[in-house]
């Protein structure tokens, strides 16, 4: 019998009344349950009971990376250790990690959720899932296996690098979905070419996480593997973990899982909502999680809402790809570039390929300098790099307002990664 892992409202007002219980419902069980939002909310002079529709949610203070670190163990606790079932810490922190907890019931809910993006990314049971994330105190790996398994496909455990095995799973194990970073997608779709094992692979879906991923190393991991359709997947650990939306077959946008958080886009200076379509930081507050529930975290996520419906047909709603993190963000000559800025204008280059580094550096006479390090693809006559180049630092030019100077240089020249590939290098003094 078909299990389906969507929601099932009938319209937009059964999920807002549901999204209006689960918010009351939050604030409450953090009042009750935790010192520290207790603390918080008593100092800003509310009570469980003043939450009676979805606008009072502006009234409700925001909470920060840096309350999770300061509350080290077990930050923002709100049941009894006894009913913490497991623990996991986010990476990309320095010092204390950011230490989350579960129940039984937060585990099971990330199962369903991520299970639903397995079935959105039109995975099924009969599918063989290679899982080449990380594994460990980090959300990914397990993430990956926990939807896997609640799905009902057969989960493939690889975790990151091991070229050698992952290729020998595809080939024996005709797997037939890998989750994986973007940069490993790449990786691995070259390494199967080398090998001539295009033809002897059944791999059809690649879904993506942890990372942002350009048009352009999408189409040429499409290519390289003749794949039927690939997906972001979004999450991070505060938030259950991967698995908290996905961009469905239409790719018009991440559907995020409006049923299980509220997501507001927030200017990460005034901290006010900016318009629908313009560019902001995700705050989100959950509406079910029970260890370490969330009210209005700041996840330094920046990207915008999309304000129409997707032409899939579903009720839940849609928030552009990841523009890249507020605290990523580059200043140069005093002008504001988001790494995601980069992406899109390189990838509007067919000519070039989907590896690219940017070196920001400084002068002698004091001046910042940009050089944008690209490859080509790999038929591009040496005689078109001229052009090549002037063409993207126009392109630099018109859509971020800088001057740069661009490298070219030959396919397969920049370094692979079986994680995440580093392309921003700010070698100016600090």
């Amino acid at each position: 019998m078909f299990e389906t892992f969507m929601p099932l409202f009938k319209n937009r007002d059964e999920l807002d009344a549901h999204r209006l219980k689960g918010l009351k419902w939050t604030v409450n069980h953090a009042y009750n349950g935790s010192a520290f939002y207790r603390k918080r909310l008593d100092e800003a002079g509310l009570r469980p009971g003043d939450i009676a529709s979805m606008e009072d949610i502006r009234r409700l203070p925001l909470t920060t990376a840096e309350d999770l670190r300061s509350g080290y163990p077990f930050p923002l606790l709100s049941i009894p250790e006894s009913e913490v079932v497991r623990i996991h810490a986010s990476s990309g922190t320095t010092g204390k990690k950011k230490v989350l907890t579960y129940s039984q019931k937060d585990i099971d809910d990330w199962a369903f959720m991520f299970a639903r993006c397995y079935e959105m990314g039109g995975v099924t049971r009969r599918d063989r899932v290679q899982i080449a994330v990380g594994y460990g105190i980090w959300t990914a790996g397990v993430g990956f296996q926990l939807g896997c398994e609640r799905l009902g496909a057969m989960s493939i455990p690889v975790g990151p690098g091991n070229i050698d095995m992952q290729c020998q799973f595809l080939e024996d194990l005709k797997s037939t979905v890998i989750c994986c970073t973007a940069s490993m997608g790449l990786l691995m779709a070259e390494e199967v070419c080398r090998r001539n094992l295009k033809d002897k692979i059944a791999l059809k879906r690649m879904i993506f996480g942890s990372e942002r991923s350009g048009d352009a190393m999408r189409r040429r991991i499409k290519d390289l593997l003749g794949l039927e359709d690939m997906f972001d997947i979004t999450g991070m650990t505060e938030l259950y973990g991967p698995g908290t939306g996905l961009d469905c077959a239409r790719h018009e946008g991440i559907h995020y899982w409006a049923d299980y958080y509220i997501l507001e886009i927030l200017d990460p200076e005034t901290l006010e909502p900016v318009s629908d379509g313009q560019v902001g930081e995700m705050v989100v507050t959950t509406l079910c999680k029970e260890a370490a529930p969330l009210i209005r975290y700041r996840t330094r996520d920046l990207t915008r809402k999309i304000d129409h419906p997707c032409s899939c047909g579903s009720l839940l709603p849609l928030h552009d790809r990841i523009l890249g993190r507020s605290d990523d963000m580059i200043i140069f000559r005093g002008v504001n570039i988001y790494p995601g800025q980069i992406d899109q204008i390189l990838s509007e280059t067919p000519e070039i390929g989907s590896e690219y580094q940017v070196v920001l550096s400084r002068g002698k006479e004091g001046k910042d300098h940009m050089l944008l390090r690209v490859e080509t693809q790999p038929d591009v006559p040496p005689s078109s790099r001229n052009g090549i180049k002037k063409a993207i630092a126009e392109k630099v030019k018109k859509t971020i307002l800088v001057s740069s100077t661009v490298e070219i240089v030959e396919y397969g020249t920049l370094p692979r990664s079986e994680r995440k590939s580093k392309r921003i290098f700010d070698e100016r003094p600090q």
